[in-house]
């Protein structure tokens, strides 16, 4: 799907009858993701690098939605995840069809912060969304929250295909297990064998993941035949190159 939707872009981009592009899904959903089981079979036999590589395809068409020449609407509706989110996220407009909440205390410096915060406030309204929200970060494994946070933090001075570069390299560091195994735990408990009990994280709780931890995901990946992140060349003057409505 992947391929076949940056072949059809390209070809949209440069054709002189086509003024806008709408993204949509088929179905009850816009786009729940990438198949995670896949990349999870593949990676458990020692084949993180292929996985790596299905999502550098799915960077790429991010890549070229954030930097296309012409408008890209997305028009979400149902559920949004992974790459549904990124191939949605990156366009010029995104269409929801749900209340869009933005709260201060996801403006706190930390992760344990912005849960107390939450958790303060739920003391004072107790809003469904906030009782979620809280509930979701504490069943999350601590090292993704802390992993995601400086990610989502450092994104705010970067450009698109430095943040796309580090999201990538962030990527083969969790497929090749240089710090945590908890995405293949998730995987496997929510997944594959779908219990009740909650996944095993390790580390277990907020307090135990360390700053050096989190740093890991952000060096090189240390393989030999591992390059980092290549965008194909794009126009400096998108913005001047899309039409008006």
């Amino acid at each position: 799907m992947i391929s076949e939707i940056t072949k059809k872009l390209k070809a949209y981009e440069i054709d002189p009858g086509v003024k806008v592009v709408v993204l949509k899904g088929n179905g009850k959903a816009f786009c729940a993701g990438g198949d995670v089981v896949a990349s999870y079979i593949c990676m458990v036999a020692g084949h993180w690098s292929y996985a790596a590589s299905s999502y550098k395809k799915q960077v790429v068409l991010d890549y070229i939605v954030g930097t296309y020449g012409k408008p890209v609407v997305a028009l979400i509706h149902g559920i949004v995840m992974g790459g549904g989110a990124g191939l949605s996220m990156n366009g010029a407009l995104k269409i929801v069809t749900e209340n869009t909440i933005i709260n201060k205390c996801f403006s706190r410096k930390t992760v344990e912060e912005i849960l107390s915060s939450l958790e303060s406030e739920a003391g004072n309204r107790a809003e469904k969304w906030i009782l979620e929200a809280i509930k979701s970060m504490k069943a999350a494994s601590p090292i993704s929250l802390k992993l995601s946070l400086k990610s989502i933090r450092e994104g705010r001075t970067q450009s698109l295909d430095q943040c796309l570069a580090r999201d990538y390299n962030i990527c083969c560091h969790i497929m090749r297990r240089t710090v945590s195994t908890d995405y293949f735990e998730g995987t496997r408990a929510m997944l594959l064998d779908k219990e009740n009990t909650p996944p095993k994280w390790e580390p277990a709780r907020l307090e135990l993941v360390s700053d050096e931890m989190v740093g890991r995901y952000f060096s090189r990946v240390d393989e030999d035949d591992w390059e980092s992140l290549q965008l194909p060349p794009r126009s400096n003057s998108v913005d001047m190159m899309r039409p008006k409505l």
